[in-house]
Order: structure tokens, then sequence, then C-alpha cells
């Protein structure tokens, strides 16, 4: 595992042999492990579209809730979800309590983009009241994120 500080590799430099293993393990083994690990960075592929998915159905709900000056947090949702993410990680044989964990820390997220997304649209009606549109929601060509608009990942 690399060090948090640490740069990222450039994905486009992105090498699925890598390893630190090569050379000291049977090639046999070694070829299985990389078969294996190329499973798994199609599932990392997939969990990041998904996700990214997710934030923009979800920011939708920020710039709504902004709009009809609705919380950011939803607690009788959140409840809701993180009891159904329970039961849903138990039927896949998943830890019930590192999908609540997972859950929790994007609801934390959502709630904060939320936050962000409403003082955003109140300042745009601040400086003026016909503004309530020029708070929007990404277009296709915009990257959610931390950097760029607000985006949101629950309802």
């Amino acid at each position: 595992m690399t060090e948090q500080n640490q740069t990222p590799p450039d994905a486009d430099s992105y090498d699925p042999g890598a390893s630190s293993l090569a050379g000291q393990v049977d090639p046999a083994v070694m070829a299985e492990l990389l078969s294996i690990r190329s499973s798994i960075d199609n599932i990392d592929a997939t969990l990041v579209f998904l996700l990214a998915e997710r934030f923009k159905a979800t920011q939708k709900v920020g710039f709504l809730k902004a709009t009809h000056k609705l919380p950011a947090g939803d607690p009788g949702r959140e409840t809701a979800q993180i009891a159904r993410l329970r039961r849903l990680a138990a039927e896949a044989h998943l830890d019930p309590a590192f999908a609540e964990k997972f859950l929790n820390f994007i609801i934390g997220e959502v709630i904060r983009h939320h936050e962000a997304i409403a003082e955003d649209h109140e300042a745009a009606l601040a400086a003026d009241p016909r503004a309530a549109d020029s708070v929007r929601p990404p277009t296709a060509g915009e990257v959610p994120g931390a950097a760029g608009p607000t985006v949101s990942a629950t309802a």
C-alpha cells in the first residue's frame, strides 16, 4: 500500500501487471494472481462509474432541496437506507457494519454538498432575486467533484 501523501501514478501509465511480487513467486501463481487482479480492476472501474452516476442523479436532489428550502439531510431516509443496505449486505455475505460505514461516508459527503448547494443558491438570490435558476447542476461537460461543481450522493 502506498503512503497517503504520495502522488498517484498517472492513470494512463497504469500497469496491470505491476507487482512487488514479480520474480519472487512461481510464474503460474503470478499468472493466476494477475488474472484475479484483472477482475478486481474491472470491478473497481465499475464502482467508480456507478458512483459517478449516483452523484449525478442525487446532485439534482440537492438543487431541488435548495430551490424549495428543504434541509440538506433527511434523517428518516438516511435511517431507512442504512437499514436497507445492512440487510442487502447480509444477504450478499458482506459485513453489514462495513456497508453501514460506507453509506455513512457517502451520506456525510452528501449533506456537506447539499449545504454548499444551498449556500450558493442563497448567495445567488441575495445578489439578484431573479437569479433563482443561476445555481444549477453541472452540464454533461462539467465534472462533478470537490474542485468543480458541488455534487451529492444521497437523496
